[in-house]
């Protein structure tokens, strides 16, 4: 999924819980900010205190999610990304991520215990940007598996054509790595794209599981994966992503919510609006993000119109960048990307310590 789910979306099904304005644009921008922090580096403060920055994403065709780094994948991908469902016989098909999964709700439910914490807001939009990753990261893992590979000739788009701008980009990235990807067949090249990607998520399909509006199928290489072809339709499963987070944000408490938003916990409302928003057909991240924002402020959405607020991510990285050198601890605990931080590493530290060991997936 992409921002226009991760930020918008989430924006929008916390507003319609009867959230606040601004608990609502913190949470969304923390589950965004899952897929913009992809840096490791540390941020050194004036008094002596410093800021371990840890990664909680990799672009997908970054080297370092190959299997050099396999540190990483179990360290980023699984835990923020394809979070695993445990279903299966042996440790690689349990860690393929699953739709709504039990482990993925447990998540949820732990995270949202925490959501009183200074960080809480923040690590309730980690938990949403995970959760929401499974209504479109399911059937594949985080980290380089046979179980990701996918029939380079069995991807059928079913109400579109293929994106062919994206494959050229992905193509024309790779091609000093790989530069006989000319002699291969016409279309993606699954087999390309798994070894750029080291078979690591769903590098193999590209971008399609995360078009909203896309319906699509394909096949996977590995034998033994149930069901062995996949079809999909991303608008339903997105809208039940939406749904779910949905009443996930219906459960908090009054410090939170907004008196003068309908509290009737009736999706149905709004059902018809996010379905057609997320059947625009629109490969463009952003103007799907528009979509929402229009729809806001149109009234479609809310009970009355209202701009979704803005984005908060780019501020933090630029508070990020202040304190550097310029700030004392103090500062640095006063702001919002500290909270992130915090947020993120207390969450990291609770699936791969409690959470996954608890299912008997020890991976870290």
């Amino acid at each position: 999924m992409h921002v226009d789910i991760h930020y918008y979306g989430t924006y929008a099904m916390a507003r319609v819980a009867g959230l606040k304005r601004d608990v609502c644009q913190t949470i969304a921008s923390a589950a965004q900010f899952v897929d913009a922090n992809d840096k490791d580096y540390e941020v050194d403060l004036r008094d002596g205190g410093r800021l371990n920055v840890i990664p909680t994403a990799h672009p997908l065709t970054d080297i370092k999610n190959t299997a050099l780094f396999e540190r990483d994948q179990r360290r980023v991908w699984v835990p923020f990304h394809f979070l695993p469902g445990n279903e299966g016989n042996s440790m690689s098909e349990r860690l393929i991520c699953r739709k709504d999964s039990d482990i993925a709700q447990e998540m949820v439910d732990h995270c949202l215990s925490l959501v009183d914490e200074p960080f809480g807001l923040y690590i309730v939009g980690i938990a949403a940007h995970v959760y929401a990753d499974t209504f479109s990261h399911y059937g594949f893992s985080g980290v380089s598996s046979r179980w990701n590979q996918v029939k380079g000739d069995s991807i059928d788009l079913l109400n579109d054509e293929r994106d062919e701008g994206a494959e050229r980009h992905f193509w024309s990235k790779y091609n000093r790595i790989f530069p006989n990807w000319r002699t291969f067949l016409d279309g993606i090249k699954s087999g390309v794209a798994e070894e750029a990607t080291g078979a690591l998520g769903h590098g193999a399909a590209l971008k399609y599981p995360d078009f909203p509006y896309l319906q699509w199928r394909f096949s996977y290489e590995h034998s033994e994966h149930d069901p062995g072809t996949s079809e999909r339709n991303n608008a339903e499963t997105f809208l039940e992503a939406c749904e779910k987070l949905y009443e996930r944000f219906r459960s908090f408490g009054e410090d939170y919510r907004d008196p003068e938003i309908d509290q009737d916990g009736n999706f149905d409302k709004i059902r018809g609006v996010v379905k057609d928003i997320l059947e625009t057909k629109e490969t463009d991240r952003e103007r799907r993000g528009e979509i929402w924002s229009t729809a806001a402020e149109d009234g479609h959405l809310f009970p009355e119109p209202e701009e979704i607020l803005p984005y908060q991510g780019e501020k933090w990285k630029t508070s990020l960048e202040n304190l550097d050198g310029n700030e004392d601890s103090h500062a640095a605990l006063e702001e919002p990307v500290f909270q992130f931080f915090r947020a993120a590493a207390i969450y990291r530290t609770y699936v791969l310590r409690h959470l996954l060991p608890a299912h008997e997936l020890v991976l870290d």
